[in-house]
């Protein structure tokens, strides 16, 4: 029975691997991987303007641009380690400025206003992003308060009052929770759903591989040669097996794809530190020692429930496949698999906005979702471990009942050609000891 069942899994498994389109598929999946862990340096390489600072032109008139000039350069510190923008000071006017080649530069005019101190016109070629207008304004409302203080002739106790910010002291009551690593474990949290994401692919990939490969048996009537000479349970096994084994494969590659880009990128330098993105700092903040406890047994743990979820969406796959006659039938009976994946994935992707709530908890012990929501929710607190290990225990008893039920339906379905009383011939199954 056992080299029977090795046999058919490691046919199978050799017939996706040693295929043309699992090596081109591959060669495609690291480029893209590798390009997108280093498109800051691709962008740079062809032309790109990582390093470039925007040139700004000042037309002062009221003597602002000292000050100016530093609060901005203060401002732009506390978002990224280097200065982003390049202040020059133009005795030109606005007029001339304009007439002339400045390519992208900005144009910042300070104009006397006997009301407000000053009035300033920003001019630009092109839209201006969000950040950098925010940055450009609260120095320039700065600047403002500045030259007040200045004309009101403030003295420096008064000055300090105004200025001195307040140091905001966390005390976070869960004596679990440690205050140093709050923005750490925010960042985590909404990174994990792009985590999963590989694992959203792939299970869809594994529905779709093994539907349609018991499909095709039954479709060219090869399935009544291999049901002739091997029983349906190590057919049904097989399958299962070959499948989760080529996902696993195939996780294990992405992985590798991003180890290399992560490698090549640590030699290539980090080019995005001046648009406030630095990997390095992304990586510092989760190598610290309460963060590096919980992913030593988060990631064990959901490795556990992703094999689990994968093995149940292969069962399912293939129960549902050997009910089909044809490739339409088993497209529309996967799209309720498909459903309820994108379902969790966008739960993980929203679960900040069901922070606390017992509807979030809940969802996350629904099987085939648990793999994709939970590793967010225990990150946030929302569940903890206990949940987690409820959350494999559900998906593993659901493994249980799919082998045990479902392997009644498919000794039915696989040799069943005609979609005349289906669903009565499964439940008959179903009943059968």
């Amino acid at each position: 029975m056992r080299n029977k069942l090795t046999f058919l899994t490691s046919i199978s498994l050799k017939r996706k691997i040693k295929s043309k389109w699992f090596l081109i598929a591959n060669i495609l999946i690291a480029i893209v991987t590798i390009a997108l862990t280093n498109i800051d340096t691709i962008i740079a390489f062809f032309g790109g303007d990582f390093n470039d600072n925007q040139i700004i032109y000042v037309v002062d008139e009221v003597g602002a641009y000292d000050t100016f000039k530093t609060l901005l350069n203060a401002s732009t510190s506390e978002v990224s380690e280097t200065n982003q923008y390049d202040l020059k000071w133009s005795n030109l006017t606005i007029e001339d400025l304009k007439q002339e080649e400045t390519g992208d530069a900005w144009i910042i005019h300070f104009k006397r206003d006997p009301v407000n101190i000053f009035e300033v016109v920003l001019i630009s070629k092109n839209y201006i992003e969000t950040i950098d207008y925010q940055l450009i304004a609260n120095a320039i409302n700065n600047t403002k308060v500045q030259l007040a203080i200045t004309e009101l002739n403030l003295t420096e106790v008064e000055i300090n009052k105004l200025f001195n910010q307040i140091e905001i002291k966390r005390e976070i009551l869960d004596q679990e929770k440690n205050a140093e690593d709050e923005a750490t474990e925010t960042m985590l949290s909404s990174l994990f759903p792009i985590i999963v994401l590989p694992f959203f692919i792939l299970s869809i990939f594994l529905v779709q591989m093994i539907g349609s490969e018991v499909n095709d048996e039954k479709t060219t009537k090869a399935m009544e040669i291999i049901i002739s000479s091997v029983s349906p349970v190590k057919h049904f096994f097989s399958k299962v097996f070959a499948g989760n084994l080529f996902i696993l494969i195939q996780g294990a590659l992405l992985i590798l794809y991003a180890l290399i880009g992560l490698i090549i990128r640590n030699f290539s330098g980090d080019l995005v530190s001046n648009s406030g993105f630095n990997l390095n700092e992304i990586t510092d903040m989760i190598l610290t020692p309460n963060i590096i406890s919980k992913i030593g047994y988060i990631i064990p743990a959901l490795l556990i429930l992703m094999i689990l979820t994968f093995v149940g969406y292969s069962l399912l796959a293939g129960i549902l496949a050997s009910m089909t006659t044809n490739t339409e039938d088993f497209q529309q009976l996967q799209t309720p698999i498909m459903l309820i994946s994108l379902i969790g994935y966008y739960l993980a992707l929203m679960a900040g906005l069901f922070k606390g709530a017992t509807f979030i908890r809940i969802i996350s012990y629904f099987p085939f979702i648990s793999a994709i929501l939970s590793p967010s929710l225990l990150i946030m607190g929302d569940i903890t471990v206990i949940d987690f290990v409820i959350s494999s225990i559900i998906m593993l008893v659901v493994d249980y009942l799919l082998i045990k039920y479902g392997l009644k339906i498919y000794k039915v379905g696989i040799l069943n050609y005609s979609s005349k009383d289906l669903w009565k011939k499964m439940f008959k199954a179903l009943k059968e000891k």
